[in-house]
């Protein structure tokens, strides 16, 4: 077993109660743009949670009775300093004992044959919750993408930027953006927070989103879908005195997403009428050209 693993493995526990559903879940906590073409699982599996509202945001009342992982949507106009929105920010978070380098992830196999090998490797049992959740994250890494898309399952933070290099073009500068917690808080919440500065808010065709998905060692999924996009940083402060320089990224274009994606449900608003835009949590991020952030 290669060196350091041991310690890798102790964040197995957390992943796994972040994706306790298996493989649903695992697609939960990926934001996919929902073509027509997408598969209804990636919609649906939430709907028992979601409620009807009206235009813009539900109440923070009426929002504490959807699944809180589906509270990081929001619309363009929200972007207004002193709004205040209902946003779920995970209490998630990528250390340095869970990334391997490379060339250690390219020697260890990935791929759901491998997976009675790859439990003898970590001494996980075939029917313990480990086992479940690295079948799940397998068996997702090798789903077809959606039409449009582009993915790879990263194993490492070099293969993510390799994957980038190859939408952008390799000589273009990759600049990763992510959602940071300025203010040691009780994250975790479903709460209310205040626009209080934007910090960007810059046009993107091109980037690349990247998602953590449950393993002994840090694993992304990341995908591309060139469309108008727009790329926000934004200053927020939540109920409890939580400080985020929060990541987002804006859909310009909903019209051909899937009416039953659950941002729509979210917002209160049908496709194409109009941009929807996403945070991500602290252990997930995008790659974008450095030019764009110019």
């Amino acid at each position: 077993m290669p060196h350091g693993f041991a310690s890798w493995l102790l964040i197995l526990h957390l992943l796994i109660s972040l994706h306790a559903e298996g493989g649903e879940a695992i697609r939960s906590n990926v934001i996919r743009l929902n073509t027509m073409d997408d598969d209804a699982n990636n919609i649906h599996h939430h709907d028992h949670m979601h409620q009807d509202h009206g235009h813009g945001h539900p109440s923070s009342s009426s929002a504490n009775q959807i699944d809180p992982q589906v509270m990081v949507f929001f619309m363009l106009q929200d972007l207004i300093v002193g709004q205040v929105m209902p946003i779920y920010f995970p209490n998630r978070h990528i250390s340095p004992s869970q990334l391997l380098p490379k060339h250690e992830a390219d020697n260890i196999p990935f791929s759901v044959a491998e997976l009675p090998n790859l439990l003898r490797l970590f001494s996980f049992s075939q029917h313990s919750p480990q086992a479940k959740a690295m079948e799940s994250t397998l068996k997702e890494c090798e789903v077809k993408p959606i039409k449009g898309e582009t993915k790879i399952c990263a194993t490492s933070l070099e293969s993510a930027h390799e994957f980038a290099h190859g939408i952008f073009g390799f000589d273009t500068q990759v600049k990763t953006l992510t959602t940071t917690h300025v203010k040691n808080s009780t994250i975790g919440l479903l709460q209310n927070y205040k626009v209080i500065e934007i910090l960007q808010n810059t046009p993107s065709p091109k980037l690349v989103a990247c998602h953590t998905l449950p393993y002994p060692y840090a694993v992304f999924y990341c995908h591309s879908q060139e469309s108008e996009n727009k790329v926000v940083m934004v200053s927020l402060e939540g109920e409890d005195g939580d400080l985020v320089e929060a990541l987002g990224v804006c859909h310009m274009d909903t019209s051909h997403w899937n009416r039953d994606h659950m941002s729509f449900r979210v917002l209160g608003v049908e496709p194409g009428t109009t941009p929807v835009c996403h945070f991500f949590p602290s252990d997930n991020f995008v790659l974008i050209p450095f030019s764009a952030t110019m």
